[in-house]
């Protein structure tokens, strides 16, 4: 078989493969998968979970987490705040997170897990 077809047939497998998953789109299974891997981390994840109880500053997040450091507690906060999952809200000299909907529909999902 001449490499040209041998190549075009490949790309058509791939592309049908990618175009979706089942009865999902393939966008919308990566979207899935990329919200994750923003809570495989055990911290990223307890943080996740601990503002689906009420919003909290880092301080607060810090005291909650226990080994944690400040620095450490915001790196990961700033990771669940790049994947949309928190949101910040200043209030003087703090910012105070809380849960987007996507980050409470993801802590709904762990906790039924959980229980």
């Amino acid at each position: 078989m001449p490499a040209s077809t041998s190549r075009s047939t490949t790309s058509s497998r791939n592309s049908k493969a990618a175009g979706s998953t089942g009865s999902r789109p393939i966008a919308e299974i990566r979207r899935v998968a990329e919200l994750l891997k923003q809570v495989s981390d055990p911290t990223r994840l307890q943080v996740l979970m601990l503002l689906s109880e009420k919003e909290r500053n880092v301080t607060e997040l810090c005291a909650d987490l226990g080994t944690q450091s400040q620095p450490a507690v915001s790196h990961h906060l700033a990771l669940l705040r790049h994947g949309r999952l928190i949101e910040p809200r200043r209030s003087g000299k703090h910012n105070f997170y809380a849960l987007t909907d996507a980050g409470r529909e993801l802590a709904h999902v762990v906790n039924s897990v959980v229980s």
